[in-house]
């Protein structure tokens, strides 16, 4: 690996683009390694885990204005368009990118990066595949693409914090699904350092989406990001230019946005031979949450033997990291993270309401858990107003390891009972995790989109997708259509007909 360090250049310097960050992400994206195998096999499980959680979220109401929004904007003609989970009209691959993004991210339920700052890197799948439709490229394409748009991810991720100034991680996601994109079109490295440029330059956007009342465009930041990936990509491949360098120009993104003039970042990136292996560093969900709520919720589910009636509890202190105390836990000072009232998206960024539902309940589930009468039952709202998060210098500094066999997202509970009786236990890593109880694997997959498909998808259809799926390094142009899973698409119409009408 090699360390590239990148800072802020007064536009004087004439900072040759070989020198700049977006030019080597690109060079990195067009290099024409072999896919590794283990991160290949990795990708099939991520395509798995995004069709589940797509098909699970078809008749929400965000999901299906963003399906709507798409099919006003049919493909015609030659190329031949993209596919929408849950209708069979074919669309531009921009508008694919943004309903099938909007899909995979609602019930925030796919995979997850941690490092300096967060991610999603599943987010760049969707406008991947779209384009691959589109275009008429391979089930190997398309792996080179995912595996190439994950190690971007990592990088960034790991070398650029961007939750300290309060900008939201899709930034990052742009970057890396115009990277993805590159690797999948093998387009030249100019091409795709043009199109980084312009889609960090126009997905940078506040953590307000994050903050207080969190609102249904938390499904669509990452959606929307694809979507200009896709969009700069193609004017790239057109020959238009873009804001350079967007990374270090003296009024660029590290400059005004992140750490000021005097900013200074370290991004390591894989050197020529090198194989793409981030993907592998990175972890999906077993339950629909924030990703630093999955220990949180195995552990209060392991802690229900041990406290008895919860009437009983007179408080409850969860001891965790920076970042779990102030993103989703009582340092955040959002009073909506207590409010019983408020949005599912808000509630699934509330680690004190996550872990007084599980710790009632012993189990965790994308609909009912979060239901309104569920949030709002008195003993449940009592309870959720007794948890409190503080930082743990321990377990910040156990988050931010560099070794990610000790690196840990979870822990410590204690409880304190009404007789003065206290009750602790304590959980690094959820258990789905790769160094967790019960690691993700292919059939752990394969199980979380058979029971998230339930009820929307046929058996037989099924067992079609996850066959296509698991030879995807071998699926021909017209056989990606195999990644879509069969639904009742009326039922999807009859629900889409229900909405109110926009401009499209």
């Amino acid at each position: 690996m090699i360390d590239h360090h990148v800072r802020v250049h007064p536009s004087a310097d004439r900072l040759p683009r070989e020198d700049q960050l977006a030019w080597k992400l690109a060079a990195v994206a067009t290099a024409t390694e072999e896919l590794d195998a283990d991160s290949a096999a990795m990708a099939v499980n991520r395509v798995i885990d995004n069709a589940a959680v797509a098909v699970a979220s078809l008749l929400r109401r965000p999901v299906a204005v963003a399906r709507a929004q798409a099919t006003a904007h049919r493909a015609n003609g030659t190329p031949r368009g993209a596919s929408v989970f849950g209708t069979p009209t074919r669309v531009s691959p921009e508008w694919a990118a943004w309903a099938n993004g909007t899909a995979v991210r609602e019930l925030d339920f796919h995979d997850t990066y941690l490092a300096a700052d967060y991610s999603h890197p599943g987010d760049t799948v969707p406008p991947l595949l779209a384009v691959a439709q589109h275009t008429g490229r391979t089930g190997a394409d398309l792996l080179r693409g995912i595996i190439t748009a994950y190690e971007i991810q990592v990088a960034l991720v790991k070398g650029i914090c961007l939750h300290e100034h309060r900008i939201d991680h899709v930034a990052h996601l742009g970057a890396a699904t115009a990277c993805g994109l590159g690797a999948l079109l093998r387009l030249p490295t100019e091409a795709v350092y043009q199109a980084v440029q312009q889609t960090v330059h126009t997905t940078t956007a506040t953590r307000q989406s994050r903050k207080g009342e969190i609102s249904s465009w938390k499904a669509y930041a990452p959606a929307l990001a694809g979507k200009a990936a896709v969009e700069a990509v193609d004017r790239a491949m057109r020959g238009e230019n873009s804001p350079s360098p967007i990374y270090e120009g003296e009024d660029g993104f590290l400059a005004w946005m992140l750490d000021g003039p005097g900013a200074d970042y370290t991004v390591r990136l894989p050197g020529p031979g090198e194989p793409r292996r981030a993907i592998l560093d990175t972890y999906t969900k077993e339950h629909s949450a924030e990703y630093q709520a999955q220990a949180v919720i195995d552990l209060a589910r392991r802690l229900r033997d041990k406290t008895g009636p919860l009437d009983r509890v007179r408080s409850v202190v969860l001891h965790t990291s920076h970042h779990t105390h102030h993103v989703i836990g009582s340092g955040a000072n959002d009073p909506q993270k207590y409010d019983p009232m408020a949005s599912r998206e808000t509630l699934d960024h509330s680690v004190p309401y996550i872990f007084a539902v599980a710790l009632e309940d012993g189990v965790w589930h994308h609909e009912r858990s979060y239901a309104p009468e569920r949030a709002r039952r008195p003993e449940t709202v009592a309870l959720w107003r007794k948890i409190s998060t503080v930082e743990d210098p321990e377990w910040t500094r156990r988050y931010h390891d560099p070794d990610p066999d000790r690196r840990a997202f979870g822990g410590r509970a204690v409880l304190t009972l009404d007789d003065g009786t206290v009750v602790e236990d304590e959980l690094a890593v959820a258990d789905a995790h790769p160094a967790g109880a019960r690691p993700f694997r292919r059939p752990a997959y394969e199980g979380k989109f058979r029971t998230l498909a339930d009820g929307a998808v046929a058996p037989a259809g099924q067992d079609r997708f996850l066959a296509a799926a698991a030879h995807l390094a071998d699926l021909g142009a017209a056989d990606l259509d195999g990644l879509f899973p069969a639904v009742d698409s009326e039922a999807v119409a009859a629900y889409d007909a229900r909405l109110p009408k926009g401009l499209f």
